[in-house]
């Protein structure tokens, strides 16, 4: 596959931090341009195949990649900028992928330099085309043009669905569709009993929470801490305790027109 560029060419794109979406950005990149990686467990860079493997950061110099993409932890994603910064070129575009963007554009002021900030709204193990297809990622509107360009061409390769949102929008956004689940899944996983027997949707939520929970402990950490959490996190309640209420009254009448509403809800 191949991708064009603007006016700032990127050819060479080094990753810092190779867990799983690292990893698989390392995969489908380097196919289309010259990739360097880097992660603190050294074995992991010689686990792709056509990449160049860097034993320090200070090879960043010699390396000098137009495009940065930081893939390390949210939580380790400014302190990783900060002690690479150095080792860059002066017009090498930053780029991270988190999830939560958080104090990322109160950084990307600071430091002056040029970046491009997405989220792939998919999982790692997604890898052919007609996979990926019915898969979302969104691009923020702050970024540097030539950024956006590069990974709207990038995703526009795999038929991935393309939005764009400001940085505050983007967290609002995800507050909605990522803390509304996962606190569903988490709440659901606390109430598990041994002594249970599965039925067929119990046991749907079930491995829809034991995947959940094989995530990285500060990725959904930082998703239930996001500042648009809390707000969701309430009307969930809200609407729990108007339904115990209605199981409480046994209001049949009560209970139909809310399971009305609900399916006119999943049907927009």
């Amino acid at each position: 596959m191949n991708i064009s560029h603007s006016s700032h060419q990127i050819k060479k794109i080094a990753i810092i931090g190779l867990g799983k979406m690292g990893q698989w950005f390392a995969e489908k990149l380097k196919n289309m341009v010259i990739v360097a990686v880097y992660d603190l467990e050294q074995e992991k860079c010689f686990q792709v195949e056509k990449v160049i493997p860097l034993r320090k950061l200070t090879e960043l110099t010699d390396f000098q990649p137009d495009l940065l993409l930081n893939s390390v932890n949210i939580q380790a994603t400014i302190p990783v900028f900060e002690e690479i910064i150095n080792y860059l070129p002066t017009d090498c575009l930053l780029a991270d992928i988190t999830s939560v963007k958080g104090n990322l554009p109160a950084y990307y002021r600071q430091s002056q330099r040029r970046f491009v900030s997405t989220h792939p709204m998919f999982g790692p193990g997604l890898t052919e085309i007609n996979q990926l297809k019915k898969e979302n990622a969104i691009i923020i509107k702050e970024s540097d043009a030539a950024g956006k360009h590069f990974f709207r061409e990038f995703y526009q390769c795999f038929k991935i669905n393309i939005f764009e949102y400001s940085f505050s929008e983007h967290d609002e956004i995800i507050a909605y569709s990522l803390t509304v689940p996962f606190a569903s899944s988490l709440v659901f996983a606390a109430h598990l009993s041994s002594s249970a027997v599965p039925g067929t949707t119990f046991k749907k939520h079930l491995a829809i929470a034991r995947h959940l929970l094989q995530e990285d402990d500060y990725l959904l950490a930082e998703i239930l801490f996001n500042p648009y959490s809390l707000p969701q996190l309430e009307k969930i309640t809200q609407r729990l305790e108007f339904l115990k209420h209605i199981i409480r009254a046994k209001d049949y009448e009560e209970i139909i027109r809310f399971f009305k509403l609900l399916r006119e809800n999943i049907a927009k």
